[in-house]
């Protein structure tokens, strides 16, 4: 009787197992059916020959992944632009050599400390990177990166972006970060070198600020000898040399304005006296020297805000400011319409106590093109001639300006620490210029 217990129960034992690995091998081929290269015929292999053949593709598989992975870790090794990538905690996965180079990033420090902000000094990078992780979009960011290299009595001396200070040389270089968002709440970073296209630009500026030196002599001479022939001649021929001294003249505006502007880039601080300046007084004083075009369109101006604000400014640059604002508001205001200052205390949220003022221009015509305004302040951009055309048909016709005129504005602006936006009022639809001035000299 035992006997026959054992054998049913092993009997029983052996059914369950032989059923159990029936499944399992059902379910496994079914699973290999669906990862099979040609799933038709392959399915009925041997359930030995299907498994070793998918774990010598998945072999290859990886084998390619990481030859892939090598290659590109290769490309971005060398590539021309940096790269740098940052875990959630903003330690320092990995970074290319030319990140490297342009961070000044030690690779033996690199090794033994993995945090980023200890191993580059830079909170353009690090506002980057927050962004980017916070807003989870690609971002991108401009500035310019100082960092620190101690020399020896006998290095030679820095060439340009450099100041000296005992045995530590202070260099610059201006970059541009690209931050892209990853799994995990890593961020990859690409930066771009912009130092050559800087330099570019600067010696463009010290060639032409040299050529407008030179030219200021003669156009100044040869505008003398036009209204000598003036007196001399008469119609038609004075008609001609009225024009040709007109011209003239509109050539050395330009050499000025350029000259100004040079010098604003090259030395703001220098270029500034300081003393209290009454907005609305100067404002008003402004007008009045426009007056006589504003007439001819019937413009009116209309000032809003306290007229007993004052701030610490320089007074010429100022007027400098608002001739060209005024100028321009006029130029494309409709006729019997008015052109709008308004002035008021500003408060910066994170700064409350820094005391600043807002200035608005806002005039009544049609606006700026929007594909215009990201170049309003760019030296030589007029912008788009279809601003002037689209202006009412009792408008009468403007001159066109040399281009430099709110590229001088920005310029008096930020020597002044302060800011200037261009946009268009939501309601009255003109164009705005937004001025945010400090309410006293910043040291």
């Amino acid at each position: 009787m035992a006997s026959l217990n054992f054998f049913l129960g092993l009997a029983v034992g052996l059914g369950i197992h032989g059923a159990l690995q029936y499944r399992f091998k059902k379910q496994l081929k079914k699973i290999l059916s669906s990862y099979a290269n040609n799933a038709n015929g392959e399915v009925s292999l041997p359930l030995q020959s299907l498994i070793r053949r998918e774990l010598l593709d998945l072999d290859r598989q990886r084998k390619k992944l990481e030859k892939d992975k090598q290659t590109w870790q290769k490309l971005i090794e060398q590539a021309p632009i940096g790269y740098l990538q940052v875990d959630a905690e903003n330690q320092l996965l990995g970074c290319n050599q030319t990140a490297k180079d342009l961070l000044r990033i030690d690779s033996r420090r690199a090794q033994r400390i993995r945090l980023l902000l200890e191993l580059v000094r830079s909170f353009d990078l690090d506002s980057l990177i927050e962004e980017t992780r916070s807003s989870q979009r690609p971002q991108q960011k401009e500035w310019i990166f100082y960092f620190t290299r101690y020399v020896s009595p006998q290095d030679t001396e820095p060439e340009i972006n450099t100041y000296k200070s005992s045995s530590k040389i202070v260099e610059s270089i201006a970059l541009k970060g690209y931050g892209f968002p990853l799994s995990n709440q890593q961020v990859g970073v690409f930066l771009e070198n912009k130092q050559p296209l800087v330099e570019l630009s600067q010696s463009r500026d010290r060639t032409f600020s040299d050529l407008t030196h030179e030219l200021r002599t003669p156009l100044t001479s040869i505008s003398l000898v036009a209204e000598n022939l003036l007196r001399r001649l008469q119609d038609p021929e004075r008609r001609w040399v009225e024009q040709m001294l007109k011209e003239i003249n509109r050539l050395i505006e330009l050499v000025q304005e350029w000259l100004d502007l040079t010098q604003l880039q090259a030395a703001p601080d220098k270029t500034l006296k300081y003393e209290t300046v009454a907005l609305y007084d100067l404002v008003t004083s402004v007008w009045q020297t426009l007056e006589p075009i504003a007439k001819r369109k019937n413009v009116t101006l209309s000032y809003v805000g306290d007229r007993h604000i004052t701030i610490l400014a320089d007074r010429s640059r100022l007027i400098q400011v608002f001739l060209n604002l005024l100028d321009n508001a006029i130029k494309h205001n409709p006729l019997n319409k008015e052109i709008l200052v308004q002035v008021s205390p500003y408060t910066i949220a994170d700064s409350p106590d820094v005391e600043k003022i807002k200035i608005d221009v806002i005039d009544s015509g049609v606006g700026f093109n929007a594909s215009d305004i990201p170049y309003i302040f760019e030296r030589l951009y007029r912008g788009d001639k279809s601003r002037t055309r689209k202006q009412e048909n009792n408008s009468l016709p403007s001159s066109e300006g040399s281009g430099l005129g709110l590229a001088i504005v920005e310029q008096i602006i930020q020597a002044h620490a302060g800011e200037i936006t261009a946009k268009n009022h939501p309601e009255i639809g003109g164009a705005w210029l937004e001025i945010i001035l400090p309410a006293s000299k910043l040291e």
